[in-house]
C-alpha cells in the first residue's frame, strides 16, 4: 500500500486536474452543482453495483469517479468564496471528533449499539429537532425505510425481540389480506406499506440489508431470465410463442446452474 506522502501527493495531483479542467477543459467550465447532481447519484449507483459484485477493481474506479465529484463540487465552492476541498476535509474531521467521545474523550462504551445510540443524542444536542432529519427525502423508499428504522432504534425506540417483529409482520400482512378481500386499492396500498415496512424491520433485526438482499435477488431472477432468453432463442422460439410449462424447463435448468 501507499504511503500517507504518496497519497497526499496523488490528492494534490487530483486537485491539481481539477483545477487545470476548470480553467481549460469547455464542458467541465460549464458544469453546476445542478447539472452534476445526477451524475453523482449514477455514480453512487454504480459503486454500489460494484460492492454487490464484490468487484474490488471495480471498487476502487467507481471511488475514484466520486471522488471526482467531490472535489468538482469543491472547487464550485471555491470559486464563489462559499468553500473549498480543505473546508469540506476539515468540517467533516470535527464531525467525526465531536461524534466519538468514547475515542477522543472520556465516554465509555461497551459495544457498538452504544455508539450509534451516542451519536444520535450527540446530534440532537447539535441542535437537530429530529432525529429523523438526517434522513434524505429523495432516498428510495426501500432504503428510506431502512434508515428511519435505524435512526428510531438509535435513540431506544425499538422493538426488544426479532420475534415481536415477526408477529407485527404477520398482524401486518392479515390486514392487507383483509384489505385485498375488499378491493379498495387505496387501503390496500396503505397496508401492503405497512408489510413492507415491517419486514424491512424484521430483517434490520436478523441483521439483514433489505436493499442488498433485494438486489441480490434482482441479479439472480436477471441471470435466470437471460438464461431462458437464450435457450428460447437457441431453439428458434419466441418467449411469447411458449407456455409457462415449456419456459418452466429451461428456468428449473437456469437454477442449477
Amino acid at each position: 500500500m501507499n504511503s500517507r506522502q504518496n497519497q497526499l501527493k496523488a490528492f494534490d495531483r487530483l486537485l491539481t486536474i481539477m483545477d487545470e479542467l476548470r480553467e481549460q477543459c469547455p464542458w467541465d467550465k460549464k458544469q453546476t452543482m445542478e447539472t452534476l447532481r445526477h451524475l453523482t447519484i449514477e455514480e453512487t449507483y454504480e459503486l454500489g453495483d460494484a460492492i454487490l459484485d464484490n468487484d474490488l477493481e471495480e471498487v476502487k474506479k467507481e471511488l475514484g469517479d466520486v471522488l471526482l465529484h467531490i472535489v468538482f463540487y469543491s472547487k464550485i465552492g471555491s470559486e464563489t468564496h462559499d468553500f473549498d476541498i480543505a473546508d469540506v476535509c476539515n468540517e467533516i474531521c470535527e464531525k467525526l471528533i465531536n461524534r466519538h467521545p468514547h475515542i477522543y474523550s472520556d465516554v465509555k462504551v461497551d459495544n457498538e449499539h452504544d455508539v450509534k445510540r451516542n451519536w444520535e443524542n450527540l446530534k440532537l444536542k447539535e441542535g437537530k429537532k429530529s432525529v429523523l432529519e438526517g434522513v434524505p427525502k429523495s432516498l428510495p423508499a426501500l432504503v428510506k425505510a431502512n434508515r428511519i428504522q435505524e435512526k428510531v432504534a438509535g435513540v431506544g425506540f425499538d422493538w426488544e425481540k426479532p420475534e415481536q417483529v415477526w408477529e407485527k409482520l404477520q398482524e401486518e400482512l392479515a390486514e392487507f389480506q383483509y384489505e385485498v378481500k375488499t378491493g379498495n386499492k387505496d387501503t390496500m396500498e396503505s397496508e401492503f406499506g405497512d408489510v413492507m415496512f415491517s419486514l424491512v424491520n424484521y430483517a434490520r433485526f436478523l441483521d439483514i440489508n433489505p436493499e442488498n438482499a433485494l438486489e441480490r435477488t434482482n441479479k439472480k431472477f436477471s441471470k435466470r431470465f437471460q438464461y431462458l432468453e437464450e435457450k428460447a432463442k437457441s431453439q428458434n422460439k419466441s418467449l411469447k410463442d411458449m407456455t409457462l410449462a415449456e419456459m418452466d424447463v429451461f428456468w428449473e435448468e437456469a437454477k442449477r446452474l
